[in-house]
């Protein structure tokens, strides 16, 4: 039998790039008298920008500060141990490097079985042992605080939660079995199933106080000193630590079914992370922490040697990192400084957008449209926002006036535009009226100014053919709701020059936008896959195959929202449009539905009706069951789903071959931020992959064996 050390040795082998964190262990006598305590500090030596993690040679360095302390507790040297972290980071969990590096089953248990039997040791101690969480922690760093024998946390921390089930994974170094032990199942589950597979929800400092996760709450700037003072009191009895009676009986089990309808309505059985964590926290009913420990070994193991896992960590580095570092970009020094922006129109789009440049740069922003009435509803829709923000404490009085005092709204353009450096048109999705706009904004606008356009499918080059200065046109399409999903295609037209696509690149980083550039291409990215996606299924309806197996047939991709449910939020209207300006560019691929178009004839907002009767789920609306026309080919789901993949993957490797983007990762970042589709799935193409589809279409993978898959 191995031992931890051993298997801690073994691993670190496996990945010589591991950023390790040290375990630093200092003495100091408790106040009140009551007695010397040990505190190990986790510390990787950088600063808060570079969390603190734990790789294998990380887990060795606390173990060894742990053989520290036991003999010092064994010896009667110290009353009590304590774990901390740096400044503003207590730990964020295991290295997600190291687990793209492995290739077995085996080193994958090493992984889970070495956590567990390092984190163990600090509850086995013979004294108490204090987890006092100063900063962020997610993961492994939640966990190895779970099993100390009491917390504490900082009201100033700012994320704290498991967000394994979200990448693929479960907390497995103790998560699934202690929580729900520690807090009740209703609890656990929420944090473990519904936060993570709600886009990875965090917790605040405060709300860890309140789920009974943390003993005590502190202040962030005293933090560490007012959580001794508390250990002193709780080591020397005057402070009495009460932990409310967890319930083992139907309260369980009615936890662990609601997180299965949870994980049901989110991933559709499509990743099994979440089943697995739950299967876990039933099985934990009994309070026997030794068989969840095994169970989360094996559960680890299982799941880093899948697909799911190997694609959410993929989706994850590609916004954490690919995002952030937009392929293609021009170099940053190009860009022009931005001190005023002008909108044209003001209506609900252009609204958002106002409301967005204004709050992320804080320079005049001005609205125009073609009369008053709708000039002054678009900044009144800005400066009721604004009003919200105040009511929610998320801006102060003072901000909230100058954020006002900055966004107006005029008839004239020249009035408004005379001095801005960036305008943006969001007016209607029609060649001629942007063209037309255009025009007007390039006769008053300064020489140096970007005009941008918000185009979903138009062509920004003809957009910009007609004007003296065409290079200064850049496309910066935004997805609705513009608030929420993070994407912007920064479309570069056959003319736009370095400069002003610098400049866009620019403002996109200061809007915390994720961009992406992309060629000039009908449809661009998302709108183009999503509408030959469904294309597709609009096609089997109009074939014969009925609306309910076309809609469940996509079920086990685990997306979002059914198509047509996603059709409903676009609007049928719009659908339209970019399916004819698609057919319009690529016939043979994009037809033009005719079912569709009789449903936008006939002022229909979808597919759907929603009853209170029936729990608001989506009906098929009489009336469009009486307009559809439909012919007498019936597939089934899988027929169906072979069909819209194959669709898919061929349109994508025409995109990739028409060079629309640099590689397939950004297709699947353009998925993942700008229509919400999972991690489990990488975007699309590891899955496409995975499910063979690729290879069937194209005769090859998207991506390299090893890249969002095991490696080989």
């Amino acid at each position: 039998m191995s031992t931890t050390a051993e298997l801690l040795k073994g691993a670190a082998e496996l990945f010589p790039d591991e950023v390790v964190t040290s375990a630093h262990v200092r003495h100091f006598e408790l106040p009140a008298g009551a007695g010397r305590f040990a505190l190990i500090t986790l510390d990787n030596g950088f600063d808060h920008t570079k969390p603190t993690t734990f790789g294998p040679q990380s887990l060795a360095n606390l173990n060894t500060a742990i053989d520290q302390v036991e003999a010092e507790a064994a010896n009667g040297e110290i009353v009590g141990a304590g774990i901390t972290g740096k400044p503003f980071i207590f730990a964020v969990g295991a290295d997600l490097k190291g687990v793209e590096l492995l290739k077995k089953h085996d080193e994958a248990l090493a992984i889970g079985k070495g956590g567990h039997d390092v984190f163990k040791r600090l509850s086995a101690l013979a004294v108490p042992t204090f987890a006092y969480y100063n900063g962020a922690a997610m993961g492994g760093g939640v966990e190895v605080g779970l099993h100390c024998t009491y917390r504490t946390v900082s009201k100033a921390l700012p994320a704290f939660s498991l967000p394994e089930v979200f990448l693929g994974l479960v907390p497995g170094w103790g998560g699934c079995a202690i929580l729900p032990n520690l807090i009740g199942a209703e609890k656990a589950v929420s944090v473990i199933i519904e936060n993570s597979l709600n886009q990875n929800r965090q917790l605040k400092g405060k709300q860890v106080f309140e789920l009974g996760i943390a003993d005590a709450l502190f202040e962030g700037a005293d933090f560490l000193e007012q959580s001794l003072i508390w250990t002193a009191s709780v080591l020397n009895g005057s402070v009495t630590v009460e932990r409310p009676e967890i319930d083992r009986g139907e309260a369980w089990d009615q936890a662990v079914a609601k997180g299965r309808l949870v994980a049901d309505s989110k991933v559709h059985g499509a990743a099994p992370a979440a089943y697995r964590a739950l299967d876990i926290i039933e099985a934990a009913k009994d309070g026997d922490l030794q068989k969840g420990f095994d169970a989360e070994d094996q559960a680890l193991a299982d799941l880093i040697m899948g697909g799911e896992l190997r694609s959410g960590i993929y989706a994850f580095n590609l916004v954490q990192k690919r995002g952030k570092r937009p392929a293609g970009a021009p170099d940053k020094s190009l860009a022009r400084p931005v001190t005023k922006v002008g909108v044209v129109g003001a209506g609900l789009m252009a609204s958002q957008l106002a409301l967005l440049f204004l709050r992320r740069l804080e320079v005049p922003v001005v609205l125009t449209d073609i009369d008053q009435e709708r000039v002054d509803k678009g900044v009144g829709y800005v400066h009721a926002e604004i009003e919200k923000l105040l009511g929610k404490g998320r801006i102060n009085q003072d901000k909230a006036n100058r954020l006002k005092g900055l966004v107006s709204g005029v008839l004239d353009k020249a009035e408004g535009f005379a001095d801005a450096d960036f305008i943006i048109e969001a007016v209607f999705e029609e060649m001629s009226v942007k063209q037309k706009v255009f025009a007007e904004v390039e006769a008053v606008a300064p020489a140096h100014a970007i005009l941008a356009t918000n185009t979903s499918s138009l062509s920004v080059s003809e957009m910009a053919s007609k004007l003296q200065h065409p290079e200064r046109v850049v496309g910066f399409h935004f997805f609705n709701p513009v608030a929420i999903l993070p994407l912007l295609e920064i479309v570069r037209g056959e003319q736009t020059d370095d400069a002003s696509l610098a400049t866009a690149f620019g403002v996109a980083k200061k809007l915390k936008k994720t961009a992406v550039l992309t060629k000039d291409a009908p449809a661009f990215v998302v709108n183009r896959i999503l509408t030959r996606f469904m294309g597709e299924i609009q096609n089997v309806i109009d074939e014969g195959t009925s609306v309910e197996t076309a809609e469940k047939a996509i079920e086990p991709l685990g997306l979002p929202m059914s198509p047509l449910v996603l059709l409903e939020l676009v609007g049928p209207a719009i659908g339209l449009h970019v399916s004819e300006t698609l057919n319009r560019a690529f016939p043979d691929r994009f037809t033009v539905s005719p079912n569709l178009k009789a449903v936008v004839e006939a002022g229909k907002r979808g597919f759907y009706v929603y009853k209170p009767e029936n729990g608001f789920k989506p009906e098929l609306d009489p009336e469009v069951a009486a307009l559809l026309v439909q012919g007498d080919s019936v597939l089934t789901e899988e027929q169906v789903r072979d069909r819209v993949l194959d669709a898919v993957a061929q349109e994508i490797g025409l995109m990739l071959e028409e060079g629309v983007v640099a590689e397939a990762q950004d297709i699947d970042l353009c998925l993942i931020t700008g229509a919400g589709w999972p991690f489990h799935l990488g975007g699309i193409t590891p899955y496409l992959d995975r499910e063979g589809v690729s290879e069937r279409v194209n005769g090859k993978r998207f991506l390299a064996q090893g890249v969002a898959s095991v490696p080989a």
